[in-house]
């Protein structure tokens, strides 16, 4: 079994172990494991993967996931073998409404890809479904599917505009040429770039920081209020703002991470509840 390495005391796998889990600090560590080829996704791990980020979202002791790769790669997209079986294997191949790469932008908890290496197609829609990306300097990032004769899949031609802008969206989408982590630091595709060795680690660090210092209630509010908001009018952004911090004022974070700070001590925000 290939594993992550990190301090974990809990390791769990689904699907056959494609699919990884471990706990650390606050933190659900998911990991894509089929090293061999690349972490390329069959649809019974595309079917483990959303259940991995279903069940770290409705566990009261998670407060942020981070994804990644075992081995080499992040995700090098659908597995070849389904590919080539022709066009009712690839439509039987996507996922369930419900399972879909966006279900990460659907989470009460952010999710921080840590992407170690080669991304592409259904691979790269789940790197953007992440709220927060870390790449290595050797990970390579393509959306690949122009050069596949595919259109723009999983809802990656309304989320890249929003992430890089229109141009460089149309850049990458059009090409479907292959970019390296500076590139793609540059666009703003990705939040930071590291050594392969520090990757995994800076991406749980941040994690953990966030599961540590911030408000569960707070992280899920705002999580949703930045996606949400990228489709509500401007008026009615700043009406449920207004609405959302009024109930705020009253909330008991507030009141602990006042006390928190006048005592010198972290704040103990409750868990979300599970779902």
């Amino acid at each position: 079994m290939t594993t992550v390495q990190s301090t974990a005391a809990e390791t769990t796998a689904t699907d056959e172990e494609t699919v990884l889990v471990h706990h650390e600090r606050g933190v659900a560590v998911i990991t894509l494991n089929r090293p061999q080829v690349l972490n390329a996704v069959t649809r019974s791990m595309a079917v483990a993967y959303a259940a991995a980020l279903r069940e770290a979202d409705a566990d009261p002791d998670v407060r942020a996931i981070v994804v990644t790769g075992a081995g080499r790669g992040f995700c090098a997209g659908a597995d070849l073998g389904v590919l080539r079986q022709g066009a009712d294997a690839i439509r039987d191949f996507i996922p369930a409404t419900e399972d879909l790469p966006d279900l990460a932008l659907r989470l009460r908890k952010p999710v921080i890809a840590a992407i170690n290496g080669p991304v592409a197609g259904i691979g790269f829609a789940y790197m953007l479904g992440s709220d927060i990306r870390y790449a290595s300097r050797t990970a390579s990032i393509s959306t690949s599917f122009a050069r596949l004769g595919l259109v723009a899949e999983y809802g990656t031609s309304w989320l890249l505009p929003r992430v890089i802008g229109t141009q460089h969206a149309l850049d990458l989408l059009l090409s479907g040429r292959t970019i390296d982590a500076g590139e793609a630091a540059r666009i703003g595709l990705v939040h930071q770039v590291t050594e392969p060795e520090e990757l995994l680690a800076r991406a749980v660090d941040h994690a953990a920081d966030l599961a540590a210092h911030c408000s569960p209630a707070s992280l899920a509010a705002i999580k949703s209020q930045v996606w949400g908001d990228l489709e509500r009018p401007r008026a009615e952004a700043l009406d449920h703002t207004l609405a959302l911090m009024n109930a705020s004022f009253g909330g008991d974070d507030l009141a602990e991470a006042l006390a928190a700070r006048a005592e010198k001590r972290t704040p103990g925000f409750a868990p979300l509840p599970p779902r």
